[in-house]
């Protein structure tokens, strides 16, 4: 598609985030069997159910539209969950592997929450204001989602992976506490 307009760069980004939030659905599951913390599994499971509710809203707004949401594969969110499937591979510290987790799963909200800003901004701009309120519903469950993240993050899990480190082996001949 040729960028002509920003009708079309609206229609491209709502077609990213569609693939983006489907590519998440089959993601979401794996990051929380992954997850050792009782809340960061909760934290994963929730969202799935919120991530569902907004592959079903950017439906409602294709239809809205008439746009086809199908066909485009959001490459960067793509990339984001090779990334965390990566941590899921990893073996370590059950601790330090819910961080890493969070870790991978904040920089998909924050791939999301600027998809879901701009593209609210362009369906103001273009007078789409049903659809604006739509984008403005997600974006604002994005947000709570990687606030949520933070609390799971900072209500001791970090410190756990962190009281792991100071207990770990020297690498290399040099204390990891030092670092």
């Amino acid at each position: 598609m040729k960028l002509q307009s920003l009708r079309d760069v609206f229609v491209e980004n709502l077609r990213d985030l569609y693939s983006a939030e489907n590519q998440l659905l089959r993601a979401l599951p794996k990051m929380a069997k992954a997850a050792s913390s009782e809340a960061l599994k909760t934290a994963f499971e929730n969202h799935l159910e919120e991530t569902k509710a907004q592959a079903e809203r950017l439906e409602k707004i294709g239809e809205q539209l008439d746009i086809r949401m199908k066909g485009k594969v959001c490459k960067a969110m793509k990339g984001l969950i090779e990334e965390g499937q990566e941590v899921i591979e990893e073996d370590g510290v059950p601790a330090a592997k819910d961080a890493a987790l969070i870790a991978a799963a904040q920089r998909v909200e924050h791939y999301e929450i600027a998809g879901y800003g701009c593209t609210r901004t362009f369906a103001r701009l273009l007078g789409e204001d049903d659809v604006a309120g739509l984008l403005e519903e997600t974006l604002e469950e994005e947000s709570a989602a990687d606030d949520k993240l933070t609390e799971v993050a900072e209500s001791g899990l970090n410190q756990e992976a962190a009281q792991a480190e100071e207990q770990a082996p020297a690498r290399n001949g040099r204390s990891t506490a030092r670092r």
